[in-house]
C-alpha cells in the first residue's frame, strides 16, 4: 500500500514521458514527475520517495523532504490566505492548506505556527491544524518518571511553557525551570520531572535530584575551563547571576559545586569558584 504523507519504498516500474511510474508488491502505482528523476537509474531499482496529492488531488511522489510527515509536528511559515484558510510551506511544490476551522488563532500570511498535520478522512487529503493539543493523548502514558524525553515547544502559558512530548503527551515546563532561551517549535531533550495524579506531566530540561549532579558538574568544569579556570559565582550569588552565566537553578549550581569541591576539582574563594 502506497501511504499518503509517508516516505514510501517503491519500484522504478517503467520510464515514461511525465516521469518514472514506481510501485509497491500490491500493484499500486505512482508518478515521479522528471523533475525528480535521478540521473542514473534502472528500472527494478528502489527510491525512497515522499508521496502526496499535487494540484489535481492526484497521488504524486517526489524525492524532496518535506518539513513536516504525518502526524507529526513542526513549525511552519505561511504563504497566503484565501477565503478558505491558509496555506503554509512545508518545503513541497504544493502548499499545505490549513482551514479556518483547524486554526487555534486566525493565522497571517508572514506569520509561523506550529502545527500538526495528519489525513483528513472525509476529503482523504492531508491538511495541517495547529490546534495541536487535540492530537496530545496523556490517558495512556508511555512515559516514566526520570525517563529522557523528545520534547516540542508548543505555547506558553502563566506558569511555563507546554511542550509535546515524544509526539504524543502534553507537558509542562514550569518557569522556575527554565534557564535558557526557548521559543515556539524548537525541539528539545527534556526529563520527566514528576507524572501527577490526573497524569499532567511536568518537565525538566536538566536531569533531577542526585540525577542532575554528574552533568551539572560537568557543564560547570567546561565553564571553568572557558573562562582561564575562574568564574565570579559562589553559594552566595544571585540566582540570576547563575542563570545568566551558566544557565541553571541556584539550587543546582550548589549541589554541583558541592560534588566538585569534595572531589578536590575546585576551589571555593570570597571572589568565586577556582578550578585547581
Amino acid at each position: 500500500m502506497i501511504k499518503l504523507g509517508e516516505y514510501n519504498t517503491l519500484e522504478i516500474l517503467r520510464d515514461t514521458e511525465p516521469g518514472l511510474f514506481l510501485g509497491d508488491d500490491e500493484e499500486n502505482e505512482v508518478l515521479l514527475p522528471n523533475r525528480y528523476v535521478p540521473e542514473a537509474f534502472e528500472i527494478g531499482d528502489k527510491l525512497k520517495v515522499f508521496v502526496y496529492l499535487d494540484n489535481e488531488e492526484r497521488p504524486v511522489a517526489t524525492t524532496d523532504k518535506p518539513y513536516i510527515t504525518k502526524d507529526g509536528f513542526a513549525l511552519l511559515r505561511c504563504n497566503q490566505i484565501n477565503k478558505y484558510g491558509a496555506f503554509l510551506d512545508w518545503g513541497l511544490v504544493k502548499e499545505l492548506f490549513c482551514p479556518f476551522k483547524e486554526q487555534a488563532f486566525k493565522m497571517k500570511a508572514g506569520g509561523w505556527y506550529l502545527v500538526h498535520c495528519y489525513l483528513d478522512e472525509e476529503t482523504e487529503r492531508l491538511v495541517a491544524s495547529s490546534k495541536t493539543n487535540r492530537f496530545l493523548d496523556n490517558k495512556d502514558l508511555t512515559v516514566s518518571q526520570f525517563e529522557e524525553v523528545d520534547l516540542i515547544v508548543s505555547h506558553p502559558s502563566e506558569i511555563g511553557m507546554n511542550v509535546i512530548v515524544n509526539k504524543k503527551h502534553l507537558g509542562l515546563i514550569y518557569k522556575d525551570d527554565i534557564f535558557k532561551d526557548i521559543q515556539v517549535g524548537d525541539r528539545l531533550k527534556g526529563i520527566v520531572k514528576k507524572v501527577r495524579s490526573d497524569n499532567k506531566l511536568d518537565i525538566s530540561l536538566n536531569q533531577i535530584g542526585y540525577r542532575n549532579i554528574e552533568p551539572t558538574a560537568e557543564l560547570i568544569l567546561n565553564a571553568l575551563e572557558d573562562n582561564s579556570g575562574f568564574l565570579p559565582l559562589h553559594d552566595k550569588s544571585s540566582p540570576d547571576q547563575i542563570k545568566e552565566l551558566l544557565q541553571m537553578s541556584k539550587k543546582s549550581f550548589k549541589k554541583a559545586i558541592g560534588s566538585l569541591y569534595k572531589n578536590r576539582q575546585i576551589e571555593i574563594k570570597a571572589d568565586g569558584i577556582y578550578l585547581k
